[in-house]
């Protein structure tokens, strides 16, 4: 039976995130305490201390969440994974636990990944919708049925899609699904239209800082948002990451193929508990679920 760790994304973050590990861990403490320096503000106060809409601030919630999975994953004597993969931010915590790229380089990169958003989600209203219990083909239809900008931007699991766009059309495609039958299409309160076209602003300025950044060959296979496929070659891991930000999460897919290819045990590494229930969804009994949140 093969060992699959996966990393929570965006919304996973809570107050006294990784407060636990600072203090038990003396290699947890060096890497958070790295993390301020590189980062240029002590983000562990805010972690620690702040509250949970002083966590919400875009240049805090992704390193937060990156920080308390890598850590945790770097300080855990039994990470030793068959393969690995992440939801939408959650990608770069799995590369970096993966050694696909240098944990450093990887945070540099979620920082400008997190502001780079923030900028694009300025230069047009935008939004995401949760679509609950609808066909997936049906949720693609009435997306592509719409006037303007909106997609399928996270097929998290069977009945549970999210939709991302200009914020007209995705109320019309809210009241569509409804329509359709969905037993709910649900605005989320987010900055933007995350994984749609709208983030191309985003993906050309992150591209330039993952062109420059060195990627290796990972331990193990890691399988990518934008293919749901595994990989371990160092150009394709590249490829797909520069295209992850404008493209969809096939997260059911990748869950899915990480079965078919032995997995039999998942570990959740990091905050919250969001992809332990979409992986019981999606695999029913048929695998072992854990979280791992603080070293045991």
């Amino acid at each position: 039976m093969k060992k699959a760790y996966v990393f929570p994304g965006q919304g996973s973050q809570f107050p006294g995130m990784a407060k636990d590990l600072y203090e038990a861990n003396a290699g947890a403490k060096a890497m958070l305490e790295k993390a301020n320096e590189i980062l240029g503000f002590r983000i562990t106060d805010i972690m620690f201390n702040g509250t949970p809409e002083d966590l919400k601030a875009t240049k805090v919630t992704q390193p937060a969440v990156f920080l308390h999975s890598v850590v945790l994953a770097k300080c855990y004597e039994g990470f030793h994974p068959d393969m690995v993969a992440g939801h939408s931010l959650g990608e770069f915590s799995a590369l970096a636990a993966a050694g696909a790229m240098d944990f450093e380089d990887a945070l540099r990169l979620v920082s400008i990944r997190a502001r780079a958003m923030q900028k694009a989600c300025e230069i047009k209203p935008s939004t995401m919708a949760a679509i609950i219990a609808l066909p997936t083909e049906k949720v693609e239809e009435i997306c592509a049925d719409c006037s303007g900008v909106v997609v399928p931007a996270n097929y998290n699991c069977d009945g549970q899609i999210v939709i991302s766009g200009e914020i007209d059309a995705v109320n019309e495609a809210c009241e569509k699904m409804k329509a359709a039958g969905a037993k709910r299409a649900l605005i989320l309160q987010v900055g933007g239209a995350f994984h749609s076209p709208l983030m191309e602003p985003a993906r050309e300025e992150l591209a330039e800082a993952i062109e420059t950044t060195v990627f290796k060959t990972p331990v193990c296979p890691v399988y990518q948002n934008v293919t749901a496929q595994a990989s371990v070659d160092p150009a394709t891991i590249k490829k797909n990451l520069l295209a992850q930000l404008t493209s969809p999460v096939k997260w059911t897919y990748t869950v899915r193929n990480m079965i078919a290819d032995g997995a039999g045990y998942f570990m959740e590494i990091g905050p919250g508990n969001v992809l332990q229930g979409l992986i019981r969804k999606i695999a029913g009994d048929t695998v072992t679920v854990e979280g791992l949140s603080c070293l045991k």
